[in-house]
């Protein structure tokens, strides 16, 4: 099983984040990935927060062999045809390196502050699908048309393309009825967080929905994202979880099933459960700042974890 990490871009310099996706990159990492937000969604809304694509395209320049992307980027943010152009700039400026992760979009506040619209939970998912199917046309199509309920595409050009074909969608989310069926019909990868008995369920219904649009499951690759901490023993990573609950304002076992945290054998374990169950990649999310803490965690990591998720069962 591969890892990669995300680092969500608030209370951080561009450089920060250069430095540690460097020690990624370096380290052996496969993927490196921002958050998509208008405010920083863990913290205080007054925090900075850095915007996630054109801080993306920073850090494409500055790595070499890492995967990248946002995860996941809100749809309601942009339109699809837009993001089909910087994804497609990206793509080529990273040598064919993005991922395009991709949801439905969640926080209500963030739209209305930022004069966006927040439409109900259908329109959100109708538009997400509309919009895979408007990035693939215009990223495969010399002349792309499309008319939707929501988008509209008429003679768009989308040039140059993307130097992977087929550049990969990742779309993100748990639902059971729509978002795994818009995950079966189009993407490529398939991100879920939270314990590996909630995403087992997921993973069983995505097959369903695989079998009813005739698609092979095999063909969608599995990825989990969680928060990650080593501590130097359970009894610290306990009160750790304590204060997290209080912050996220939820239960000591969601917050539990939120993150992998613990001292290095346990975590190794709980990671090659998720391989076991398919798990294609693992992705760590770290926390700001990112500084010489982050890069040493990281060697900790490509040391003393990630041999043990490519040993043979």
């Amino acid at each position: 099983m591969h890892l990669g990490i995300q680092t969500p871009q608030y209370s951080c310099e561009v450089a920060d984040l250069v430095a540690v996706w460097q020690a990624a990159d370096r380290l052996g990492f496969r993927s490196a990935w921002l958050m998509d937000h208008l405010i920083p969604v863990m913290v205080p809304d007054t925090e900075p927060m850095l915007e996630a694509w054109t801080t993306l395209a920073a850090l494409a320049a500055g790595t070499t062999h890492i995967r990248v992307g946002a995860l996941v980027t809100a749809n309601t943010f942009r339109p699809p045809a837009i993001l089909a152009r910087s994804a497609a700039t990206i793509d080529g400026l990273s040598g064919g390196r993005l991922e395009v992760g991709l949801g439905a979009g969640w926080n209500g506040p963030e739209h209305v502050a930022n004069g966006l619209e927040f439409p109900g939970v259908k329109d959100r998912l109708d538009m997400l699908d509309e919009a895979c199917r408007v990035l693939r046309a215009l990223w495969t199509e010399p002349v792309a048309n499309f008319a939707g309920a929501h988008y509209t595409l008429v003679d768009a050009y989308c040039e140059p393309k993307p130097v992977q074909s087929p550049l990969p969608i990742l779309i993100g989310g748990r639902g059971e009825k729509r978002t795994l069926r818009i995950v079966a019909e189009h993407a490529d990868r398939w991100n879920g967080s939270g314990s590996l008995e909630m995403l087992q369920h997921s993973v069983g219904k995505l097959r369903e929905h695989c079998e009813a649009v005739g698609r092979d499951p095999a063909t969608i690759q599995l990825t989990v994202r969680n928060d990650f901490r080593i501590t130097p023993d359970r009894a610290t990573a306990d009160a750790v979880l304590e204060k997290l609950a209080g912050f996220w304002k939820t239960t000591v076992d969601d917050a539990r099933a939120r993150t992998w945290i613990g001292p290095v054998d346990d975590l190794v374990e709980s990671l090659q459960a998720f391989r076991a169950a398919g798990f294609h990649e693992a992705i760590l999310a770290l926390d700001a700042p990112y500084d010489d803490a982050t890069i040493d965690l990281l060697e900790r990591v490509a040391t003393e974890i990630m041999p043990k998720l490519r040993e043979h069962p």
